[in-house]
């Protein structure tokens, strides 16, 4: 004779219950911890948007999509950069380098200087180089003075490496416009490109490098010396 088994439901529905209420509380800490490493990359890079957090949010370990992060970004009120309207191709009477665009590699570089100081004070200079159809900066330049011999010096070793570019774009800086660095540009076959003076986003490729260089490096770190500078920047 079998005996009846006495009712096991609720026992189970308490034990389901339970499970589901520890998921929910470690889900909700999830989120917890998650807003807050949000909150914390967004005061310390204040010019970074929701799209390049949740990149330095996923090279920290978190496994979280962009529309997450997104919806926490707005939930907590932290500023979104408006989207830019499309522009379209500027043309200019005189040719300019604003309508020539890179279609290959070494088609045109464009080359900038970064200005920073070590913590004595002393300020010192950046330059980079940078292929605008790759986005690949070939070289960074770190000195307390940087002139035009320093400029030829370093494109011709880059020249040596990659080959000369067809173009070159630079702001009209005294160390780009020097007379023998343009002679010896020319004789190697490759075309100066000016910007039109106090227009540096003209120069946006250099100009985008080099900001992120400043919000990702320059201003989370103290330079003690021209030996360290150089040891971390280039």
């Amino acid at each position: 004779m079998s005996l009846p088994f006495p009712n096991a439901g609720p026992a189970r529905r308490s034990v389901s219950t339970g499970r589901s209420n520890a998921r929910s509380r470690a889900a909700d800490q999830a989120k917890k911890e998650l807003t807050k490493a949000i909150i914390a990359l967004a005061e310390r890079f204040g010019r970074y948007g929701n799209r390049r957090i949740t990149g330095l949010i996923r090279r920290d370990g978190w496994h979280v999509n962009e529309k997450r992060i997104d919806w926490i970004w707005r939930r907590e009120g932290l500023k979104v950069p408006p989207k830019q309207p499309e522009r379209g191709r500027l043309w200019l009477n005189d040719g300019s380098c604003v309508r020539l665009r890179p279609q290959h590699r070494n088609h045109i570089w464009s080359y900038d200087f970064v200005m920073d100081r070590t913590h004595d004070g002393n300020p010192f200079r950046i330059l980079c180089v940078i292929d605008e159809f790759t986005w690949e900066c070939l070289a960074i330049r770190v000195e307390r003075r940087l002139n035009a011999r320093i400029v030829l010096e370093l494109l011709a070793d880059l020249f040596l490496t990659h080959g000369p570019p067809d173009h070159i774009r630079s702001d009209n800086g005294p160390e780009f416009i020097e007379k023998a660095l343009r002679a010896w540009l020319a004789k190697l076959g490759v075309k100066t490109l000016y910007i039109e003076p106090g227009s540096p986003s003209e120069n946006g490729y250099s100009e985008s490098f080099n900001s992120k260089l400043r919000d990702e490096l320059l201003a989370s770190e103290i330079f003690y010396t021209m030996m360290e500078a150089k040891t971390l920047i280039a």
